[in-house]
């Protein structure tokens, strides 16, 4: 290319401008920016809010006879002694009490869940040897915080005029629940306000008494017939292992009542003889819940308060919350008709995959006007073709920026598409900056003698480093946030990460696309007023002739 040699390339801008000014892999790389952009937005995990890594756990140590004091001094003290010794750990409660003492250990926001909860159980088992004797095997109990967010929850409730009991209704959503526990990615579930099967026996003060007897003991005379477990009775003459599963032993009221409690004269006393058996509910479980709704068939009315199970799903983290939900709605969907006949109606009360979709799809319908915005206005300010050419860089500056995202393993919620909209004003710039100076350099007098390439690659070059300058300013202004420690930065990660990428990416598009598109769009315009300069020059030359 003889015509660029007569301008020397300074900048990185101008080297890339030339580079890809005539390369037939130019379009390639456009198109193939765009399509991995798309694809990323298609299967980047979408939820509402980013999901922020909450580490800690509980340490319990239980002592049967201690005191709180005994409690603090021979295991809490200790037991936090020993755990300041972790990294990352911000906060340690102690808390002591009758036979049992619990050490609350909280990270620092942001520590990786998997690994603190690693150290913690590490530092505990290499000190059992300070735990006094008589103290039991510590319990390690890690916080799930970051799983327990419902994403779904979902209401049970009997239908009017159905003759389902709670009982029924508890034992069918249970059923249902274990079908929803083996969808992917569903890591908790959990059932509110549900009632259990149980004998309820309501002791009698008085008669106990007249019988001297404990309280204690008839507990511990229901509990040795009470478990249901499978034991291994012995091998068959074939070396076969026969495992028996011992049924329970107490399978109605009057199996409950003829528990024998004590040996009195010789005498047996038997349960129903002090207290009174009845068939139930846990009735100890005062926890109930209630929904309204509307009427089906009075729009206007709502349904007197039922009693109804709320089955609750969370997500695994850093999984898809859409899809998540919608693999929920479609199991819930086939029990639909089943439920119906047998009298129970469910309504999805919360659905948190179609929030997420629809934050995501209305942000991105802003993002689309916004761009829309920006084109029209060029149209007025630079002409319909360098227009387009800005227009373009946009999405495929976005297409970049969600593609990193997507392979630094982010996820699309509020805050990653609020930091491209914070930096989609600043994304056109370079794009703005590179289009107008060669909207000048077309329009200069010399145009005619130079070449189209010269003109593109002068052009780009010029405003290479002053660009290049003024982007990495706004970017050393976004690094700070980077630093913001606890809940706030976790929440706002997103744009330290993403806004400094889309700006870089800025850059390359304008140096790259915008004098390719140039080239492909722009013309070199006739200047008329040099042609007629030119002619009054000669007319003036023959008339003093």
């Amino acid at each position: 290319m003889d015509s660029n040699q007569k301008y020397q390339v300074t900048d990185y801008a101008g080297k890339l401008a030339q580079g890809f000014l005539r390369n037939p892999l130019t379009a390639v790389l456009g198109a193939f920016l765009l399509i991995m952009g798309y694809l990323a937005l298609q299967v980047m995990p979408r939820e509402e809010d980013p999901q922020i890594a909450i580490s800690g756990g509980a340490i319990v140590v239980a002592m049967p006879g201690a005191s709180p004091k005994e409690i603090e001094n021979i295991i809490i003290n200790p037991l936090e002694r020993k755990l300041r010794e972790i990294k990352g750990i911000e906060h340690i409660y102690g808390m002591a009490m009758d036979n049992v003492g619990i050490v609350n250990v909280m990270y620092y926001i942001g520590e990786n869940r998997e690994d603190s909860n690693l150290k913690l159980y590490d530092k505990v088992m290499q000190n059992m040897d300070i735990l006094p004797k008589g103290a039991m095997q510590p319990l390690v109990k890690p916080f799930d915080i970051d799983i327990d967010i419902p994403i779904v929850t979902v209401a049970f409730y009997p239908k009017e005029g159905s003759k389902i009991d709670e009982i029924k209704l508890f034992d069918r959503v249970r059923e249902i629940q274990q079908n929803i526990n083996r969808i992917d990615n569903v890591s908790k579930t959990t059932l509110k306000g549900a009632h259990k099967a149980q004998y309820n026996i309501q002791v009698d003060l008085g008669k106990l008494n007249a019988y001297h007897l404990s309280l204690g003991q008839i507990v511990q005379a229901i509990q040795t017939v009470a478990v249901d477990v499978p034991d291994v009775k012995g091998r068959t003459k074939d070396q076969n292992l026969v495992i028996f599963g011992v049924e329970n032993a107490i399978e109605s009221i009057k199996d409950v009542g003829n528990v024998i409690v004590a040996q009195y004269m010789g005498s047996p006393i038997y349960l129903h003889d002090v207290a009174k058996v009845t068939e139930g509910i846990d009735i100890q479980n005062f926890q109930d819940a209630y929904i309204t709704h509307k009427d089906d068939s009075k729009a206007a009315q709502f349904s007197s308060p039922k009693k109804q199970i709320t089955m609750t799903i969370a997500k695994l983290a850093g999984t898809n919350a859409v899809i998540v939900a919608n693999d929920v709605s479609a199991k819930l969907d086939s029990f639909k008709e089943e439920l119906s006949k047998e009298g129970i109606g469910y309504i999805v009360t919360r659905n948190y995959g179609n929030r997420a979709n629809d934050a995501v799809n209305e942000l991105m319908h802003h993002l689309m006007i916004t761009i829309i915005i920006i084109a029209i206005m060029l149209v007025f300010a630079l002409g319909w073709k360098e227009s387009l050419i800005v227009t373009f860089t946009v999405p495929a500056i976005l297409a970049i920026t969600l593609f990193i995202a997507y392979m630094t393993g982010q996820t699309i919620n509020r805050i990653t598409l609020f930091a491209f909209l914070l930096s989609l004003g600043l994304l056109v710039d370079a794009a703005i900056i590179v289009i107008e100076n060669i909207h000048r350099h077309l329009h200069a007098h010399d145009t005619a003698d130079r070449s189209m390439d010269e003109l593109l690659v002068e052009a780009t070059d010029e405003i290479g480093a002053p660009t290049n300058v003024a982007t990495l300013a706004i970017i050393l202004t976004m690094v700070p946030m980077a630093f913001v420690g606890g809940m706030m930065g976790s929440f706002m990660k997103p744009i330290p990460l993403n806004v400094p990428v889309a700006l870089i990416a800025s850059l390359f598009v304008a140096y790259i696309f915008t004098p390719y598109l140039s080239l492909k769009l722009l013309k070199k315009p006739t200047h008329h007023h040099q042609a007629n300069h030119q002619d009054r020059h000669k007319e003036v030359g023959n008339e003093k002739v």
